[in-house]
């Protein structure tokens, strides 16, 4: 077998069996294309690889944060699952492979004062100011990453029952409860904004269209709300996803169920959810308290 037949095989996998995006699979391919270059060069074919040589490539990686490592390390163990999933190889070489410890920390988020000082920054009087106030109504109040934002069609809302329909990564498709406030604001962008835009040709469903009737990029989203933090004298190293982080980081603060969060966020796993966990530690204690073990009579 050499590295491109398994790069190839591996790539189908990625695509039509784990549906991974597009920018997602492109990672995952270019870490494995590290090691497939690094291998050639050391005259090491993939049935080859054992724990040693995956030590000697890695120890090659030092450069890498301690992230990066995590990631290609990943990767490279997905791509040795496969195999052996695939009948190419008999023994997964990665089994005892370790990643670095990285910490995990809470990103940057904004406070429901700062949101509302950005909101009221914005200039109401021109189309783009009804636009951009119903783009951050959308990103905090459902959570959405930036590309299921500029994604979003028209056919996928649902005004009655305040819900929108998201494709997420790997266009997984999740339903999106939204606030009626949001929901408002979205709909008079939509109803008195949106419907003087001429849209182009295949953009005719997309929601947020840029003056030019096309669907907004994902640096217009960026350059705006960095201006509107900037203009509202907020100094934290914010974007987009800052508001998807600020809107997990409410709900767990309200008491809402990580499950729950999960589901919300489109996260596949519970241990990309559970980096809020800690937000809600004093509920956790308040829970201890009233354990009905302790609270017993005698």
């Amino acid at each position: 077998m050499t590295w491109e037949a398994a790069i190839r095989d591996f790539s189908r996998y990625l695509k039509l069996e784990r549906g991974l995006s597009k920018n997602t699979l492109s990672a995952y391919i270019r870490d494995i294309e590290k090691l497939a270059d690094w291998s050639t060069e050391a005259k090491v074919s993939p049935e080859k690889v054992d724990l040693e040589v995956l030590r000697k490539f890695l120890a090659d990686q030092q450069s890498l944060s301690p992230r990066s490592q995590a990631r290609l390390i990943t990767s490279i163990k997905s791509l040795f699952r496969f195999l052996v999933y695939d009948d190419a190889l008999k023994t997964d070489p990665t089994e005892l492979l370790e990643a670095p410890k990285i910490g995990r920390k809470l990103p940057d988020y904004l406070t429901d004062s700062e949101i509302d000082k950005m909101i009221s920054n914005i200039d109401l009087s021109t189309d783009e100011g009804e636009r951009n106030k119903a783009i951050l109504e959308v990103l905090y109040g459902c959570g959405l990453r930036v590309s299921e934002l500029i994604e979003m069609r028209l056919s996928d809302l649902f005004p009655k029952d305040e819900i929108i329909r998201v494709i997420g990564k790997g266009d997984k498709e999740r339903l999106v409860p939204i606030h009626s406030v949001a929901m408002k604001v979205l709909m008079r962008y939509i109803h008195e904004v949106r419907i003087h835009n001429n849209p182009k040709h295949g953009e005719e469903d997309i929601v947020f269209l840029s003056k030019r009737g096309k669907r907004m990029g994902r640096s217009t989203v960026f350059t705006m709300i960095k201006q509107l933090a900037e203009k509202s004298g907020i100094r934290k190293n914010i974007g987009p996803h800052t508001f998807r982080h600020s809107f997990a980081t409410a709900l767990v603060n309200n008491g809402a169920d990580l499950r729950a969060v999960q589901q919300l966020l489109g996260h596949e796993s519970i241990t990309t959810t559970e980096i809020y966990a800690h937000l809600n530690d004093n509920k956790l204690r308040a829970a201890i308290e009233d354990h009905p073990m302790y609270n017993r009579k005698g």
